[in-house]
């Protein structure tokens, strides 16, 4: 893209009354009003931002008194750090107080200071190509430290010294990582080596916050990017530790493939398939993607002969998914998601080389359960062998699978498998109340139901009096 090309998409995308309106209300009050930062640098690309950020030389008391009563809704939750939210129509502003923080060396949040100049703004921001401004509503564009340039090379460096940038917020250099996932830039070699000279210091950074880069960057165009510049930076060791201990070592007699390599190519296969299933962006999809084999380090066994198993991997990857994301504060449907995820990635093969029974794709479907479009991806992600014959064998072994689970499913409605009696049922045929024996009652039917598909409620009532007496 040429220099002129990106000014007239910057016109193009910011040339709304919107923008003009806030600029003109701010500007007959005496104060300053720019458009910064994310919606300058995708503007720039031709692109709207979801939102829109400003930033101004007025305090948030009076951003409030400029715009009561001229927006459709307002909020004041992040008035503290200088930031009033509105909406007007459709759009969502953000309009911040020009800040001059100052960071205490172990603290994980900034003393926050209202400065009144926008160059020493940009300058605080994480990298040049988010310290770009168009003042309003002169549309002035304002770009001190380069980030024009530095857009159009695709290079995310600091506005000033990296290691003050990252002393200030060390989550800025996960940022980085994030942006490459992003925009598909590289990070500037004296950026890149601050931040694995500076990757303890991440450890000030809470949970919820890592959590949330996290999810940008595995939502992104190019999560493999951003995954190596984790790794390569040492940040991953700190975030996220279980993806470069899948760096295995291999000796000159035990050669197994890079279980490293074949995760991200397993996650950007499995990025693939998403249109196929017709997914969006699935962060629980690509997150089980990149922790299905996490548990190989832990069950790593030299074979004689030279081989190397793995034996129970999924098992305990799905123990150590867990633990993780509890740690990075994850919500309970998310961890249980990826967890079962892991824990099944392997089921298919168990069966590849033999004839699936009614009964194994009915038990498939069951343990799935809503994540099976999720389990058909991760399992046809996870072949990355070079022998392609090997590969179409297993890929038409599981069409077959698909086109078997599509044919019981249409002719049992196995998406709401159970048992061919309630337990309400179960109590009146048993005469007992509710408690733990219903339920283990409940599971021997649906265990029939399972191996044998429906047998009917009378055939149902037969079995269960049959097993109660021993059961």
């Amino acid at each position: 893209m040429e220099t002129a090309d990106a000014m007239k998409n910057l016109e193009q995308v910011t040339s709304t009354a919107l923008l003009t309106k806030l600029g003109e209300l701010f500007s007959s009050a005496g104060f300053e009003l720019a458009l910064v930062g994310g919606p300058v640098r995708d503007a720039i690309l031709g692109r709207k931002a979801p939102d829109v950020d400003l930033t101004t030389n007025a305090t948030p008391d009076q951003i409030l008194q400029l715009i009561k009563g001229k927006v459709d809704t307002h909020w004041e939750i992040g008035k503290e750090f200088g930031t009033i939210g509105c909406r007007i129509g459709d759009d969502q502003i953000e309009i911040t107080t020009y800040r001059t923080d100052a960071y205490d060396k172990d603290s994980r949040k900034p003393e926050v200071r209202f400065g009144t100049d926008l160059v020493e703004d940009l300058k605080r921001r994480d990298f040049t190509v988010n310290s770009m401004a168009l003042r309003l509503p002169e549309r002035v564009f304002v770009d001190p430290f380069g980030g024009l340039r530095d857009l159009m090379d695709q290079v995310l460096k600091t506005p000033g010294a990296p290691e003050d940038s990252f002393g200030d917020d060390p989550l800025r250099m996960m940022r980085g990582a994030r942006f490459v996932s992003q925009l598909g830039f590289e990070i500037e070699p004296k950026t890149f080596e601050a931040m694995g000279a500076m990757r303890e210091r991440m450890s000030i950074i809470s949970a919820e916050r890592i959590q949330a880069e996290l999810q940008k960057l595995m939502l992104g165009a190019f999560p493999r990017r951003g995954l190596e510049a984790l790794v390569d930076s040492g940040l991953a060791e700190i975030v996220l530790p279980e993806l470069p201990a899948l760096k295995l070592e291999v000796d000159e007699h035990h050669h197994h493939k890079d279980v490293y390599e074949h995760t991200l190519t397993v996650v950007e296969q499995a990025i693939d398939y998403e249109k196929d299933y017709g997914l969006e962006p699935d962060f629980v999809l690509r997150f089980a993607a990149l922790l299905h084999d996490i548990g190989k380090p832990a069950t790593r066994k030299l074979e004689p002969g030279g081989a190397v198993s793995f034996y129970h991997h999924d098992v305990v990857g799905a123990k150590l998914a867990k633990k993780r994301m509890k740690e990075l504060k994850f919500d309970n449907d998310t961890i249980k998601a990826v967890a079962l995820l892991v824990e099944l990635h392997l089921r298919f093969f168990g069966y590849s080389d033999q004839a699936w029974t009614d009964a194994a794709i009915r038990r498939y479907v069951r343990d799935a359960g809503e994540q099976l479009v999720r389990l058909h991806i991760l399992t046809r992600s996870d072949v990355t062998t070079r022998n392609k014959r090997k590969a179409e064998i297993l890929s038409h072994a599981y069409d077959d699978l698909e086109a078997r689970i599509e044919k019981v499913m249409a002719e049992e409605e196995l998406n709401a498998m159970r048992p061919d009696l309630t337990g309400e049922e179960i109590m009146e045929i048993l005469d007992i109340p509710a408690g733990p024996k219903v339920g283990k009652a409940y599971k021997y039917l649906l265990e029939l139901r399972i191996e044998n598909g429906p047998l009917g409620p009378e055939e149902a009532k037969k079995r269960l009096l049959e097993w109660w007496p021993k059961g």
